[in-house]
């Protein structure tokens, strides 16, 4: 009696699968990424889910769950929408897509962030700013930014004025 033999395609499917498994978990994460591009993990908040990366011409995009939204240094309003886009190299990110600051009282798209020495300019077009790099070393969180710890007050958590939403 012969032996029985899963069919050829079954074993391939089998391999095929070890294989995407395998890739599937050893996907670097998209805060390392940014650092092999010589940018702190800290521009990105904390929170994404996936990344695609085209390494020749340097198209990615980062997705997140939901849109973020958080504040920094007291006057700084961010939103990242739940998928960012855009065009990284050496030192810098053009073409940003998915990025906004509040000015005054309008959101405008932060279109391009690059680093010169232990700055990192950031720009929105028309103008532009820089900021010490050593501000990026921590990822913000969605509704909090970096003062989430000090929300605590009296044992009591505030809640933020900004919040996650789509």
């Amino acid at each position: 009696m012969a032996p029985i033999c899963p069919p050829r395609s079954a074993i391939l499917s089998a391999i095929l699968c070890l294989v995407l498994v395998s890739a599937a978990q050893s996907k670097r994460s998209a805060y390392d990424v940014l650092g092999d591009y010589n940018f702190p993990a800290g521009i990105l908040p904390i929170g994404v889910r996936d990344y695609d990366l085209e390494s020749s011409s340097g198209q990615f995009s980062a997705y997140f769950n939901d849109t973020c939204s958080f504040s920094l240094e007291g006057s700084y309003q961010l939103q990242y929408k739940s998928t960012i886009k855009g065009v990284i190299s050496e030192n810098k990110l053009t073409g940003l897509q998915g990025v906004k600051v509040k000015l005054w009282f309008m959101w405008v798209d932060i279109v391009e962030v690059s680093r010169n020495g232990d700055k990192l300019d950031f720009s929105v077009g028309i103008a532009g700013a820089d900021f010490p790099i050593d501000n990026f070393e921590e990822c913000p969180q969605c509704g909090c930014g970096l003062d989430c710890d000090s929300r605590k007050v009296g044992g009591i958590r505030r809640m933020s004025h900004l919040v996650s939403s789509s």
